[in-house]
């Protein structure tokens, strides 16, 4: 039944991220699919992390190592994995107990896909409920000139499939997985599992919550523009490159809403218009751009809001 059962490894890339730790930990722990490893590093921790992970014995293999970031941390973890099947969980993060066996029974259901996610919660830092957010179907045209990533929490990868990407790339700091999700679907396709079976949490700490450097949010712009170089893609593909780096500044205009960078974002909106005026017209560019000059402010407010309900 060994083919019914292929073993899954969860890697969690842990830096300074203690006080929510032990409920990634527990939330793999808990899972019920047994043929599964968990491992988990120390990105160089200052916060008490490995002193959590040291009670924790041989439970699951783990390490500590000098901070090297997210990328290579977990590009080291998949070295180490033993599993047919990969996938990583943010150490702020949760899976749900059975999220492991749906995740594998959907890939081994659909032999096309290289990877199935999932819908997810969103939740606060005190791990209550803000909202279920339900996942786009998969499209691979739409990842690469949308800029829409399907994948979030949740996320499980035949590891055959994956090692022809190279793995993440370690110069992409705020777009890592979108960044091989594009290379990824170059070699299948993706399976959408329609249930909540993650929750991902939104919080002052986290990079998709927290303010971007100017650096990082033009990141888009470059994962785009590296992707057009890989030899050999589809000619649609190749035609699609203007409107897919419109949507790439797009969301760097975004990005700098949300950082208060407002002359920036009027400057990637004009090279939004330069490359696809369209563009900017869809309602996709119009709920992006509320988000970035909203989203941040209404989370604080549902949370505060919460905190004085439950005083």
């Amino acid at each position: 039944m060994k083919h019914l059962t292929p073993k899954v490894s969860i890697v969690i890339p842990a830096y300074n991220h203690a006080s929510y730790l032990k409920q990634a930990i527990e939330s793999v722990l808990e899972q019920d699919y047994e043929n599964l490893e968990l491992i988990v590093l120390d990105d160089g921790s200052t916060d008490g992390t490995h002193e959590l992970l040291e009670k924790y014995g041989g439970k699951f293999k783990w390490e500590s190592h000098p901070n090297m970031g997210q990328s290579k941390t977990l590009n080291k973890g998949w070295s180490m994995a033993q599993g047919e099947i990969l996938s990583y969980l943010s150490a702020d993060d949760l899976l749900f107990p059975n999220a492991v066996s749906r995740s594998v029974e959907s890939l081994l259901a659909n032999p096309d896909a290289v990877l199935s996610y999932c819908d997810f919660d969103l939740i606060d830092p005190d791990s209550r409920v803000v909202r279920t957010v339900i996942a786009p179907e998969y499209s691979y045209t739409d990842m690469v000139t949308k800029f829409i990533c399907a994948p979030g929490p949740g996320a499980f990868f035949w590891r055959t499939a994956f090692e022809k990407t190279g793995g993440w790339d370690p110069k992409i700091h705020r777009f890592p997985d979108i960044d091989c999700w594009l290379r990824l679907g170059l070699h299948g396709s993706f399976f959408h599992i329609n249930q909540a079976l993650a929750a991902f949490r939104v919080h002052d700490g986290s990079q998709s919550f927290s303010l971007t450097p100017v650096d990082r949010a033009e990141e888009a712009v470059r994962v785009i523009t590296k992707f057009f170089e890989l030899p050999n893609l589809p000619d649609e593909l190749i035609l699609s490159k203007p409107v897919a780096l419109a949507h790439a500044h797009l969301l760097v205009a975004q990005l700098h809403l949300r950082s208060f960078r407002y002359l920036k974002a009027i400057l990637e909106l004009f090279e939004v218009i330069r490359l696809s005026p369209r563009s900017l017209i869809r309602l996709q560019a119009f709920r992006m751009l509320r988000n970035g000059l909203l989203n941040r402010a209404m989370h604080k407010l549902l949370w505060r809001i919460r905190q004085f309900r439950n005083r």
